[in-house]
């Protein structure tokens, strides 16, 4: 009698193991770049990313802790070619941007260069978040 209902046991947790089981998918997520706390005033920051990172199609910013007036972005790839997106866009806190395609099929990104100033009235400093999507 415990042989069959140890038998019963074993078998059902082996069916419910195998109907949970699900074929590896890839997924594009989104992975975090680099953060940088920003200044007060007019500034440039750079992100360094390289290779060990990924190859990515598209970027996103997320800012929080303070408002940040976003001017442009260049994003330098590794083979020497680098893309500048105008951005002009004015993030208070805890918000983000548009989803931005790069330009190219996925690319390996070597650094993004941020030019930007902060009207931070809370006296907090903003950060910025950069998320890339492979």
């Amino acid at each position: 009698m415990l042989k069959t209902i140890g038998t019963l046991l074993v078998s059902a947790v082996f069916f419910i193991s195998l109907s949970s089981f699900e074929a590896p998918t890839v997924k594009k997520e989104w992975v975090k770049l680099g953060s940088k706390k920003v200044d007060y005033r007019l500034d440039r920051d750079v992100i360094l990313v390289g290779p060990q990172d990924g190859l990515f199609t598209k970027l996103k910013l997320v800012v929080t802790n303070g408002s940040l007036n976003m001017h442009k972005m260049k994003v330098h790839y590794a083979n020497g070619t680098s893309q500048t997106i105008e951005l002009r866009h004015n993030f208070s806190r805890r918000s983000s941007s548009r989803v931005i395609d790069l330009k190219g099929n996925k690319r390996v990104i070597k650094k993004i260069t941020f030019i930007y100033d902060s009207k931070n009235v809370s006296r907090r400093k903003a950060k910025l978040h950069v998320f890339g999507k492979h």
